[in-house]
């Protein structure tokens, strides 16, 4: 059953290539969904998955990539999305 969820991740995030490492991460636990920055500094994202996928992915979003430093990772409910693939907002 594919369920996805929204995240929001706060510390610091931008200019460490969270976005990418993300979009890897998230590719090869064979995720869909989408990742991007926040003006308010966050970066937020919406994958889609099973629940076994999506815990990997959130264990992987409380460390990031190695320059991050992950101060909370906020999850909710998300609605379905219609992307195939996993990619970048800008």
């Amino acid at each position: 059953m594919t369920i996805c969820r929204q995240y929001r991740i706060s510390g610091r995030v931008q200019g460490v290539f969270f976005r990418a490492s993300t979009q890897s991460a998230a590719s090869d636990l064979g995720l869909t969904g989408w990742v991007r920055n926040t003006a308010s500094g966050e970066v937020e994202l919406v994958a889609c998955g099973d629940d076994a996928q999506l815990m990997q992915l959130e264990r992987w979003l409380w460390q990031g990539p190695r320059h991050a430093q992950v101060e909370q990772v906020v999850v909710a409910p998300a609605e379905a999305q219609t992307v195939s693939g996993f990619e970048i907002r800008y």
